[in-house]
């Protein structure tokens, strides 16, 4: 851990101190393995540490989930595999969660009483029909309406002490659109309007490649169409957002925060032109200042609370974690709080009571990532060290090992390969949307994990990347790379169109 960082650590835990009756000095997470012994930490830092040799691939390299890593051919289900080291019992209970996750919610008063409680405003009915084969969403197609797997996120600058009292606290994000919340929804039950829709029109811009070549990149802009309840606030902010996949998350929440902290520095005290800083975030079940892990901005600390918030937000479910029946209904759309909710007294209190949400979470940290192909392919191998050797590795850190206490004993203690630091950077003008939220600026972002993303094409039938699909392939994905990242982009400018391909080899690999 860098002193930058750990200063940073320290200031943003007292920054916040008494704001919320909490008195804080330090964010709940250690700076320092505390889960293991003096021999694992070195073996751990030595199994580790980044590659130096690119002749051949590293020991269990193939392996990116380790044990919980999904043997399966790579097919179209890659991303829908158990992890490999459950046990049965616990296979018994993903698949539970799987049922619920693919389940179709209906509006209430309905029928079947256990899947009442959609909307009343809505995205999606199902978990699955966003993250469609528990992959990547994408922006929609000439011949698709709407935008399934993705949506639009709203929110207005504070206006009030009290706005701003509670974004330093992080009791919020960000604060919602006065009439239409936190995200737009393009569905709505029965005799309720929708609150409208999205429209994307793009911007071409071409870049000159070395080697005679040249790249189209699509600059997108969003639309908001058939406004449902009136004009939007002149001052909002808006943010198309594709469906992150699913893979791996129980891994990336079994990251020790001390290995997140280290790789923050973000006053770029080593002068290496990256400054990743740590995304901070208040659990709403414990109250504590932690890290953020999920999501783009990386606003959400554990797989939980990102399966209770999409059950809300998306769906409009209630849980014991997030319990408005309503979902995500603003006090300025009373017609749409005064619909049916779905909760039933025999059931509980909320519409998907225990264990809906623990048996979703359990899934959704369940899915295993694939394992990789051809990492002893040469062209591979020299697209790993063009890799290393362009600084892409300075972000997407390639390995760690999970800590030791990890909640669920099939991710504790494994040698994992995500290729992401978990940490917000600046990515430049080309990539901001101008928004910020929780920790992040406008023009921050959370460093994508790049494992499975190869099997994007073969999973979800297409290859738009980015936080808003305007990449068609991983080059042009690349390409809109900016601010700490720039250096890393021009360096794949300038390389030879053998040394691009071979880049790209190694990508498809992942």
């Amino acid at each position: 851990m860098t002193l930058a960082a750990f200063a940073f650590a320290a200031i943003a835990g007292a920054a916040f101190a008494g704001k919320t009756g909490v008195p804080e000095t330090t964010l709940s997470a250690p700076a320092t393995r505390d889960d293991l012994s003096a021999e694992d930490k070195a073996r751990v830092e030595a199994v580790t540490r980044p590659a130096t040799d690119f002749t051949k691939a590293e020991r269990f390299e193939a392996k990116s989930g380790g044990a919980a890593t999904s043997t399966k051919t790579p097919d179209g289900n890659a991303y829908s595999h158990p992890s490999e080291n459950l046990s049965f019992a616990d296979r018994e209970q993903f698949f539970v969660g799987n049922g619920i996750f693919k389940k179709l919610w209906v509006s209430s008063p309905s029928s079947t009483a256990a899947s009442d409680g959609l909307g009343p405003l809505y995205n999606a009915r199902a978990c699955q029909r966003c993250h469609l084969k528990d992959g990547r969403g994408h922006p929609p197609g000439p011949n698709e309406d709407g935008i399934t797997t993705m949506l639009l996120r709203l929110s207005v600058p504070p206006s009030t002490a009290e706005e701003e009292a509670a974004l330093a606290a992080f009791t919020t994000t960000r604060i919602p659109e006065p009439t239409y919340g936190g995200q737009l929804q393009d569905h709505a039950v029965a005799g309720l309007d929708i609150e409208g829709t999205v429209a994307i029109d793009y911007e071409e811009i071409e870049v000159a490649l070395a080697g005679g070549e040249t790249a189209t990149l699509r600059k997108p802009t969003a639309r908001v169409e058939n406004l449902g309840y009136g004009p939007m606030a002149n001052n909002v902010m808006t943010s198309l957002r594709v469906a992150n996949p699913m893979i791996g998350l129980g891994l990336l929440e079994a990251i020790h925060p001390a290995d997140i902290i280290a790789h923050a520095d973000p006053d770029d005290a080593d002068g290496d032109g990256i400054s990743g800083r740590l995304s901070l975030a208040r659990d709403p079940e414990s109250g504590v200042l932690t890290l953020g892990r999920f999501g783009w901005k990386a606003t959400t600390p554990s797989v939980r609370v990102q399966s209770a918030e999409a059950f809300s937000g998306d769906i409009g479910i209630s849980t014991p974690l997030v319990t408005d029946a309503f979902g995500e209904c603003s006090i300025a759309q009373q017609v749409c709080r005064d619909m049916p909710s779905g909760v039933q007294e025999r059931l509980g209190e909320v519409e998907a009571p225990d264990p809906i949400l623990d048996l979703v979470t359990f899934y959704s940290k369940n899915l295993a990532v694939p394992e990789r192909r051809d990492v002893d392919d040469p062209d591979v191998l020299r697209g790993k060290a063009l890799f290393y050797e362009a600084g892409c590795a300075s972000c997407h850190v390639p390995k760690y090992v999970t800590s030791r206490e990890a909640e669920n004993e099939e991710h504790r203690f494994q040698l994992i390969w995500p290729y992401t630091d978990l940490l917000l950077h600046d990515m430049g003008d080309r990539l901001a949307d101008g928004r910020p939220v929780g920790s992040a600026t406008g023009r921050e972002w959370r460093t994508a994990p790049l494992w499975g993303i190869g099997l994007t094409e073969t999973v979800n039938g297409h290859t738009f990347f980015l936080h808003d699909g305007r990449a068609r392939n991983l080059l042009e994905a690349i390409l809109w790379h900016g601010g700490e990242a720039e250096a890393a982009r021009n360096r794949v400018v300038t390389m030879s169109p053998t040394e691009r391909k071979a880049l790209l080899r190694f990508l498809e690999s992942l």
